[in-house]
């Protein structure tokens, strides 16, 4: 079930409630469906959040309200398709299509208009190609492949033209994350034993290592300034949000709650953090403030 304030009256009181507990620091609950979900992103115009969600055993991309109305499925094929990303103007999607052949399943990467029309293909099944992220300017998109014989990070431009793969390491790298200038690429990387966050520039030079740490550090979020990484980890002995300068200095928890919280998404206004976590026992959206 999803926080749906169908009139005037609950509009109000909702808002009020958001309001007093987005003073007081404490998160918001979006939804209230319980499915498992992953893959968090929230759209350049602020108005949708995006991620991949399991409902009635089915794996696929939804959309809802940043409200946490209006809760949609995007594609209605049974084939599984996850881990979107919105193009900068908020009008497309790009993501991961499954296609399930044989025993092992062949994933390629597709667009589609984010109203769920123009669905196309961008790269044919090659390998196992996964994490599509758009630049900032629109004009390329990073993913992860291993058509390469390890898992790597390419780019291509938004017509599926021009590949170029920018890593060259034996150890996984993965969840690129372009900064807002489009001048930088941060990602996770198993090169040193375990999963850190590094930064490189978009052409794949210029790597920096920016956490250290003996637990997994993951899925790293670039905030709209630039000035700050949002990033997964379990270094506190669960999954927890933190945040850290754009540089690696200053990390902090930002969640600290004994559950699994994952998939950090900045609001565009880089005021408000948005995850998911299992605190209620189920996998819900949740929404911070930010400072």
């Amino acid at each position: 079930m999803i926080t749906q304030p169908g009139r005037f009256f609950g509009a109000v009181v909702f808002f009020c409630l958001s309001t007093v507990f987005a003073l007081a620091g404490e998160p918001i609950r979006l939804t209230r469906d319980g499915d498992f979900k992953q893959h968090l992103q929230w759209s350049p115009d602020g108005k949708k959040f995006l991620f991949t969600r399991i409902h009635g055993g089915k794996m696929a991309l939804w959309t809802m309200n940043a409200d946490g109305s209006d809760l949609k499925r995007l594609l209605a094929q049974d084939t599984p398709h996850f881990d979107g990303h919105w193009s900068p103007d908020s009008k497309k999607i790009v993501f991961v299509l499954d296609i399930l052949q044989g025993t092992d399943g062949k994933l390629q990467i597709n667009t589609i208009n984010a109203d769920g029309t123009d669905h196309k293909t961008l790269l044919p099944h090659k390998a196992f190609d996964e994490s599509p992220r758009w630049s900032p300017d629109g004009k390329q998109i990073a993913w992860v492949s291993t058509r390469d014989g390890n898992q790597e990070i390419y780019v291509v431009d938004a017509e599926g033209k021009n590949l170029k793969r920018l890593t060259s390491e034996v150890a996984a790298d993965n969840n690129p994350s372009w900064s807002p200038d489009g001048k930088q690429l941060a990602f996770c990387s198993a090169r040193a034993g375990n999963l850190e966050i590094y930064t490189m520039k978009s052409d794949g030079t210029g790597l920096r290592r920016l956490t250290n740490n003996p637990a997994l550090d993951y899925w790293p979020a670039w905030s709209p300034d630039g000035k700050r990484i949002a990033f997964t980890s379990n270094r506190d002995g669960n999954y927890e949000i933190y945040v850290m300068n754009a540089d690696g200095s200053e990390p902090r928890n930002l969640t600290r709650d004994p559950a699994q919280d994952n998939y950090a998404a900045w609001s565009p206004d880089g005021g408000r953090l948005a995850f998911i976590s299992n605190r209620t026992g189920g996998y819900d959206v949740y929404v911070m403030n930010v400072k």
